[in-house]
């Protein structure tokens, strides 16, 4: 393993670095801002609850398309080419959902754009950008730094929530229809996709891979194959039964159960997220002593036991208590995923390394939605969170099977 450091790259950090963490700001702010309204907004324009889960099974199974080519190929043609492109996809699916109603148009642009129903990240640009990170960081600064981005991350999509469901109180308070103040947050989304390309612009040949020798491959991977195809198994697992309560669809749970208004679901999740982001900064801390499988592991189990619980909760201030204690710890895992990734594969296969495991995880992701939603539909509506919390646990008891003993170069 080759470690990411070097003069030419800590010199690059402080611009490019400035830069990579902005555009996670304005993309996760855009994530936020569209997933507090998009399912209520596509009812609006007439879909039923299983074809609007259907839709979400649509967009991020396209979003595993268009990412398996441009993270697999990012390395290779130029990273900031490929997030530049990967902005493009995000304005084109903003413009096609805010300008249509017809259900094969909205098909088209879930399946070629880049649209987040979930208010997580979605599309190419995490693998893309975590590559640039690790490429102008030393190993020991990676897990840190990566949590900082997840908090600057979750911030930015509590944000979001709460931008969104007040502006939508406030433009219906002064008369206009749902549909038209929906209408205004899906805009403002594909206007998100402007500012990133303005931003991609910016970036410095700094983030491009050092390596000197591209190997033979496939997918964008040679000598780490293997690793990541069975890591992508277990994400994919992980994902699927996130998929379950994606925030769009849980923002409709409350409005169904509880008849939550849209400014509640706002503030609502703009707490979870922030508690979100605080619980991603602690991972760094709690790795550095445990380890980074061990902290993905140790911390994920209680956050799932708690998401099982939400929808027994008898009351709706009780069933947010629940959630937000959930969100309080549920993001621990993500910093030391995203850095052991990058640990465990050579240099030049990092793009196409997170890009093959954020694919797994788009496609496990795609299925449980369509389920979910039609789980909505019946008296069986809190099944999603049993499904998701339960799954969830499997998935932590398999990866700390597999992955105890394979240690990255910070702790070996």
């Amino acid at each position: 393993m080759v470690p990411a450091s070097g003069s030419p790259g800590l010199r690059g950090f402080a611009r490019d670095g400035i830069i990579l963490f902005a555009t996670r700001i304005v993309r996760m702010f855009a994530y936020g801002f569209l997933s507090v309204i998009l399912a209520l907004y596509l009812a609006h324009l007439g879909l039923r609850e299983s074809a609007i889960g259907g839709l979400f099974t649509l967009t991020l199974l396209g979003d595993a398309g268009i990412s398996l080519w441009i993270t697999t190929s990012a390395d290779r043609i130029g990273r900031k080419r490929m997030l530049l492109l990967s902005a493009l996809l995000m304005i084109f699916a903003g413009v096609l959902f805010a300008l249509t109603s017809e259900f094969v148009v909205l098909v088209v642009a879930a399946i070629i754009g880049v649209i987040s129903p979930s208010g997580n990240e979605i599309g190419p640009f995490i693998s893309i950008e975590q590559a640039a990170l690790a490429e102008i960081l030393p190993d020991s600064q990676r897990t840190r730094v990566f949590a900082w981005y997840n908090l600057a991350g979750s911030f930015a999509t509590a944000a979001g929530a709460l931008a969104s469901g007040g502006l939508v109180q406030l433009l219906q308070a002064i008369g206009h229809t749902p549909l038209t103040s929906y209408r205004v947050v899906v805009i403002g989304y594909a206007i998100a996709g402007l500012v990133l390309v303005l931003l991609f612009l910016r970036l410095s040949i700094c983030i491009e891979t050092s390596a000197k020798v591209l190997l033979p491959r496939r997918l964008g991977l040679h000598q780490s194959r293997k690793v990541v195809i069975r890591l992508s198994a277990l994400f994919a697992l992980d994902a699927f039964a996130g998929g379950f309560i994606v925030q769009s669809l849980l923002a409709y749970w409350f409005r169904m159960r509880w008849g939550v208004e849209p400014a509640v679901l706002g503030s609502i999740f703009f707490g979870a997220n922030i508690l979100a982001g605080i619980s991603a900064l602690s991972a760094a801390r709690i790795a550095a002593r445990i380890g980074l499988i061990n902290t993905m592991v140790f911390t994920h189990i209680p956050s799932n036991i708690l998401l099982i619980f939400v929808p027994l909760m008898p009351n709706f201030p009780l069933a947010v208590a629940v959630l937000l204690a959930r969100f309080s710890i549920s993001q621990m895992d993500v910093p030391p995923r995203q850095s052991y990734t990058m640990a465990v594969v050579a240099p030049d296969e990092r793009s196409a390394a997170s890009g093959v495991t954020s694919i797994a995880r788009s496609v496990g992701a795609a299925w449980s939605p369509w389920l979910s939603g039609a789980l909505l539909q019946t008296a069986f509506i809190s099944v999603p969170f049993f499904l998701a919390g339960g799954l969830k646990i499997v998935y932590d008891l398999l990866i700390y099977r597999s992955f105890r003993s394979l240690k990255p170069p910070e702790e070996k």
